[in-house]
Order: structure tokens, then sequence, then C-alpha cells
């Protein structure tokens, strides 16, 4: 097995196609081909379904291609380091969070302090964060209540109450809490399977033999939020999640006590990774200001 045809099959399944992996390699489109038919061959196996001009993997050119992504990670890993003096840090940091609320202040001291590093941000729950980072199509996770394994490493980011909330004129006005009772009785607006803040809810609530249903599955916290303002029912968030939004109201819960701590998560063997190690010095000594702001503010009170 040589490195060239691992190399060919890596910017295939990277791309999505041979002309643009031949194009970011500067090689003919027929040399590419030809490493990885030869890549195939040797080792009797099917890498991709050839539809025309479009490639898919087969299932055994997806297990190649994780690896491969970790063995061209530390390689890049290798040369940053033998050039690390004085180097700009550059590149992508892909975060997928369950609330970009979490990460916001972090991400302002990093992009003053990395300039060069483009950032992006989407969404997920708990579930598809740890998947997409065990796939390596993410480097940091912002995630609820996780508990990921052995093989990530994790920054506690804190933990808040989970509220309830509906929007302002759905409940009579002195109605500014509910038990667990009288939610099995209203319309509830659940996020879809996956979702921590859902799962806490749910087992609370079987503890006390109440079975909460939902009435309204939508996927993601913004389209629960605006669900929720539209009238149809009641949603659930952490009280830090919860921002400030007219058209809503909070509403606690009096016989259960839920929180929901966020934590932020990435693989342990990834940590040498340049804007994960650099992204987490950031986030620790962001998290280590804010835990002395807090002690001082605890001192004055």
């Amino acid at each position: 097995m040589r490195h060239s045809q691992l190399k060919a099959f890596h910017h295939v399944a990277l791309l999505g196609g041979f002309s643009r992996a031949a194009e970011a390699l500067c090689h003919t489109q027929p040399a590419i081909s030809e490493q990885v038919r030869k890549l195939e061959q040797d080792h009797d196996v099917l890498l991709f379904h050839r539809e025309r001009k479009r490639v898919h993997l087969t299932e055994a050119g997806e297990t190649l291609f994780r690896m491969t992504r970790q063995y061209f990670e530390i390689e890049q890993q290798i040369e940053e380091y033998m050039s690390e003096t004085g180097a700009a840090i550059e590149g992508e940091l892909r975060i997928i969070a369950d609330s970009a609320h979490h990460v916001t202040t972090i991400l302002t001291e990093f992009r003053k302090k990395y300039p060069n590093v483009t950032v992006t941000l989407r969404v997920g729950n708990t579930k598809e964060i740890v998947e997409e980072l065990r796939g390596y199509n993410a480097e940091i996770g912002i995630a609820g209540s996780v508990d990921p394994g052995k093989d990530m490493d994790t920054l506690s980011l804190g933990s808040t109450e989970i509220t309830a909330f509906a929007e302002r004129g759905f409940l009579p006005a002195a109605k500014r809490c509910l038990t667990l009772e009288e939610l099995s009785k209203l319309p509830l607006i659940f996020r879809e399977e996956g979702s921590k803040t859902r799962a806490k809810l749910v087992e609370a609530a079987a503890e006390h033999h109440i079975r909460l249903k939902p009435a309204i599955v939508a996927e993601g916290r913004e389209a629960v939020r605006e669900v929720v303002a539209s009238g149809a029912g009641i949603g659930f968030v952490s009280r830090a999640e919860f921002g400030h939004d007219d058209r809503l109201v909070q509403i606690s819960l009096t016989d259960v006590d839920l929180k929901m701590s966020e934590t932020l998560v990435h693989l342990a063997q990834r940590r040498e990774v340049k804007v994960i190690r650099h992204f987490m010095s950031v986030a620790r000594k962001e998290m280590s200001f804010e835990s002395d702001r807090s002690s001082e503010a605890t001192s004055r009170g």
C-alpha cells in the first residue's frame, strides 16, 4: 500500500469526486483514478460506488475514510509541530453545539487571538454532537449533561435549572409555575430524540409515575421556540438558554429539580490538533475568569 494511493483515495472521498481530487493534488484525473483502482485491486476491496460522474463511498470506503482522516490529520500535526515556532494559527475550526449561547464569549476571545482561523458553528443535539466528533466532522462540541466516554476530553461550562416556557397569554397571567401532573394535561412541545433536556424531563416524570407525551416534536431549540411562540404549547429549555423574548414567559417546575450541565468536548486523540489545542486553552482561561468573577460576587454578597 502506497502513501500516494491513500492520499488519492482520501481526497476523492473528502472532495466527492476524482476531478476535484486531481485538481487539489495537482495531478491528472486518470492518474488519481489509477491510484484508487490499484488500491482496490491490491486489497480486493471496492471503496467507491461509481455512478456516471458521481461517486459514493461503500461501507468499506467509509471505514477507510475514517482512518485516513486520522492518518492525514496526524501527518498535518507533525508538519505543524516541525514548523511551530513563530507560525500563525490558521485553518478551520468546526463547532457543533446544542446552543450557541454557551460558546459566544469563548469564541469572541478566540477570534481576537487567532483571527486567521475560520470558525463554523452549527446546531445539533447531544447524540449528534458526539457522533459528529467521532466521525471527524467537527473539532469541538458543546453538549448538555454529556457523558461521552473515555475517548473524549471535556471541560465543564457549568449548569442551570431546566425551566418550562410558554407564549405570553397561553396560561393565566398569575400562573408562573406548574407541577409534572399539570404538565401531563397540557400540549407539550419537545425537541427530537437525542435531546438531553427532553430525556431528563421524561425520566423525572416517569419516576413520579407520570407520562409526558409530546403534542409536537420540533427539530432544534429555535424550532421549539417558534412553535411555542405561536401558542401551540409548552416548551422546555435550560434557564441560561432562555434569553430574552417578549413573546414568551418562563414557568417554573415546582415538584422536580432538574439541572442541565453544559460541557465542552473533543476527541482525546485529537487534543494536539493545533486549532483544538489553542481553542481549549482559551476556553480554560475564560472559565477560570468566570469562576473568579463568581467567587468575587459571592464574597461581596
